[in-house]
């Protein structure tokens, strides 16, 4: 591997590291050849999320061009040119060992401008569209790594785990995407709950969910674990070497929920993270579960 591609493969896993410890615990128990397209799509995706969110004092319009600037040479990669960029060449590079579809990346670049202008939606359908590319498309870019039997039969569970995690994400996150202007919560359902904006903030200020969000909380871990319910069987039908890695992101995602759910659904008051010791049985537990078994749930909300 020439140097400047063995480079951009250490940029990426470093990327991967440093933000993603759980799905990059998991990745561990990935064959040594798989890992590092795994964390080529990781970087890829890193480093358009922080384009977005992380460039502080730019204006949106700037943050924009940076993006659809990276985007274009990304783009001319795929074409064939020669990329000068520090993390490119190994996605690049990996789309073509596996022969990945470049609709998923198109799709994932086009939610990442969304998220320069939109600031909330109103439906979970709008949640859902937005999350097909920031999400169910990061599901069918993992699947050539993966190498399930099936490749059209395991799509619909990748984008389930994919949905599953994002909102995992959101859930956890609401005071930390309030804090860039935005909720994913949908307006719909805060309706539901008789929650504001305003209240979201006022918990967030305070560190302390009133009874109206912490059910509004629990009504999104519920949406949450029906996508880990979709996404359940799709793990059985990947190689028998990528499934202890899939098992483990899973249960470590999950285990998010199940904090948020001890924390009786109050995730101002302390960021819902699954201990140190708890990670590391978990991955323990899927590195010796046998291929094949299926796959157990988040909890169930308490009544």
């Amino acid at each position: 591997m020439e140097p400047a591609l063995a480079a951009a493969y250490a940029r990426c896993r470093a990327l991967h590291r440093r933000h993603g410890r759980s799905y990059y615990l998991a990745t561990r128990l990935l064959p040594a050849w798989k890992r590092r397209h795994v964390h080529a799509l990781y970087g890829f995706t890193r480093y358009a999320d922080e384009i977005v969110d992380s460039t502080d004092g730019l204006s949106t319009a700037e943050r924009a061009r940076r993006l659809r600037a990276w985007s274009d040479r990304f783009v001319a990669g795929l074409a064939g040119e020669r990329v000068d960029d520090p993390l490119l060449p190994a996605v690049l590079h990996t789309i073509e060992v596996f022969g990945m579809d470049r609709t998923d990346f198109a799709t994932f670049l086009a939610s990442m401008a969304m998220d320069l202008e939109v600031r909330d939606y109103a439906r979970y359908d709008d949640v859902l569209s937005y999350m097909e590319g920031s999400a169910a498309a990061i599901g069918t870019m993992m699947l050539p790594i993966l190498d399930p039997a099936d490749r059209a039969l395991a799509r619909d569970p990748a984008r389930q785990l994919g949905l599953a995690f994002q909102l995992t994400n959101f859930i956890r996150d609401v005071g930390e995407d309030l804090d860039r202007d935005r909720v994913y919560l949908p307006r719909a359902d805060l309706e539901l709950f008789g929650v504001t904006r305003a209240d979201l903030r006022a918990a967030a200020d305070r560190r302390a969910a009133s009874p109206a969000v912490k059910a509004l909380i629990g009504y999104e871990v519920e949406r949450a674990r029906a996508h880990y319910a979709a996404a359940a069987p799709g793990v059985p039908m990947l190689a028998p070497t990528s499934q202890a890695c899939i098992r483990a992101a899973f249960h470590l995602y999950g285990g998010i929920l199940d904090e948020v759910r001890r924390a009786d659904y109050d995730v101002f008051a302390r960021r819902a993270v699954v201990p140190n010791r708890r990670r590391l049985a978990m991955v323990a537990r899927c590195l010796l579960t046998p291929p094949g078994t299926p796959v157990g749930l988040p909890a169930a909300r308490r009544s």
